[in-house]
């Protein structure tokens, strides 16, 4: 049987565990989108969003989907927020441009590392980290150093279980308008399908490609997805919706 086959057999088998789950960053784009895919799937028999202000859902199928609101400054205080959970996925992250050089490194490394340490202590079993293509810690520049610096001091916290996911360039439409990804998107819409695949990744592929990943067997204690692996895990089941 190979692994598309597998994939119904997998998530059934997941189901019946009645597994929680915690989000980390569900009003970004990714987060937006797993949240949906986990809904759709019916994956968990809890799931949790973490963050700094509680998000309005107008459809029925997120009535059932708890929200814990915490200070990112203070998160020491709201550690009950990240106890009881199996499975957790970060997707928390700005930029530089919209919160400089200091709140960039504050949010996508401190906040992430510190979230992790609480989930490990409340019994996170496995936790899942959405960093970026090119992530290293001895990097130049500063995204990726900081993406690398994060994915090495969140394997020191010894999950049972630890998914690093690298995508490259995030196609999708934000709601908050970013000019230069406009030109991203519209620069790799132009490349042909093994180029654009190779740099860049559909949001909604990254979000499959996590929950695909999260119900096969895990047979290392950490594990980094590269671009290509979320292409190929996020697309190797063609019975989901598009």
């Amino acid at each position: 049987m190979t692994e598309t086959q597998a994939l119904p057999k997998l998530r059934e088998d997941f189901r019946m565990q009645n597994k929680s789950v915690f989000i980390l960053g569900a009003s970004g784009e990714i987060g937006k989108v797993l949240l949906k895919e986990i809904l759709e799937q019916n994956l968990f028999s809890k799931v949790t969003l973490i963050g700094r202000r509680k998000l309005t859902f107008e459809e029925e199928a997120y009535k059932n989907v708890n929200q814990e609101v915490v200070d990112f400054e203070k998160l020491d205080d709201y550690a009950s927020a990240f106890q009881g959970h199996d499975v957790g996925f970060c997707c928390l992250g700005t930029t530089r441009a919209k919160v400089g050089a200091e709140g960039f490194v504050r949010v996508d490394r401190d906040y992430v590392l510190k979230s992790a340490e609480l989930a490990k202590t409340g019994g996170c079993k496995h936790f899942n980290l959405v960093s970026s293509k090119g992530a290293d810690k001895s990097s130049n520049f500063l995204y990726l150093q900081v993406k690398g610096e994060t994915e090495a001091r969140i394997e020191e916290l010894k999950f049972d279980r630890y998914s690093v996911f690298r995508p490259g360039a995030l196609l999708c439409d934000r709601q908050e308008s970013r000019p230069g990804e406009w030109l991203v998107r519209k620069f790799f819409g132009s490349l042909p399908n093994s180029w654009a695949s190779g740099l860049s990744v559909p949001v909604v592929t990254v979000a499959r490609a996590m929950l695909n990943n999260m119900v096969r067997p895990g047979s290392e204690q950490m594990e980094v997805l590269e671009n290509k692996d979320i292409h190929a895990l996020g697309k190797a089941d063609g019975s989901l919706k598009p």
